[in-house]
């Protein structure tokens, strides 16, 4: 709750109003592998993540689940239950120990009405997140599996500092079936196409964090 002056939607905020926006907060930890809130939950609140990771992800009722973001400290989900009163669109799980800051329905009405370029915020974060999402819809219709799982590995990779000019680095840890929840296939599919990467020199992993070492294949 400290660093809300680094949270996104608070951007342009001075300190007297911070100090408004903490009177509407709590704080809640959750630990690694727990649900936060669940697809359909009729729930009111608009949770900051402090620390720690989470994955957002859609699932059906045979249990198959496509994971559509994974978000860290500064970040926040929830706003769209907030704002529309309608039950959540996605869960959300941590990947990792995680402590929110927690903003309730009638709290948050009441910071928009006192600090319209909050609102401003929250709609330039929307705009982007549909950008992502329609891109990630045409990546499941009109790549390969192969084409997705290149597209996975370098959004969520960075450069490697003092390092060769195409060397990458994903720093978190990144499972097979995390890849294939992901990309809409099975995690079989997915071995197949890492340890091509790998056997070919592509990547590699350090401290089961996946490292890119050079410009990956355009084609398997």
């Amino acid at each position: 709750m400290n660093n809300l002056k680094n949270v996104a939607i608070f951007s342009g905020l001075n300190n007297q109003q911070l100090l408004e926006v903490k009177k509407h907060c709590s704080i809640r930890p959750y630990p690694k592998n727990t649900v936060v809130i669940y697809e359909g939950d009729d729930t009111d609140s608009l949770y900051i993540i402090d620390s720690g990771k989470v994955n957002v992800f859609l699932s059906d009722k045979s249990g198959k689940e496509v994971i559509i973001n994974t978000q860290g400290p500064g970040e926040y989900f929830g706003e769209l239950s907030v704002l529309t009163g309608h039950n959540r669109s996605a869960s959300v799980i941590t990947k990792e120990k995680c402590l929110f800051t927690v903003i309730y329905r009638q709290g948050f009405k009441t910071l928009l009405e006192d600090n319209p370029n909050i609102a401003y915020n929250i709609m330039q974060n929307l705009a982007i997140r549909v950008q992502e999402l329609t891109g990630n819809v045409k990546s499941l219709a009109l790549q390969d599996v192969y084409g997705r799982v290149v597209k996975v590995l370098m959004s969520l990779s960075e450069p490697i500092e003092s390092s060769e000019a195409n060397k990458r680095l994903i720093n978190q840890k990144l499972t097979q079936q995390e890849i294939a929840n992901r990309v809409g296939s099975s995690r079989e599919m997915v071995a197949r196409i890492l340890k091509a990467l790998t056997v070919g020199g592509y990547i590699s992993h350090e401290k089961e964090k996946i490292v890119i070492n050079n410009k990956l294949p355009e084609h398997y």
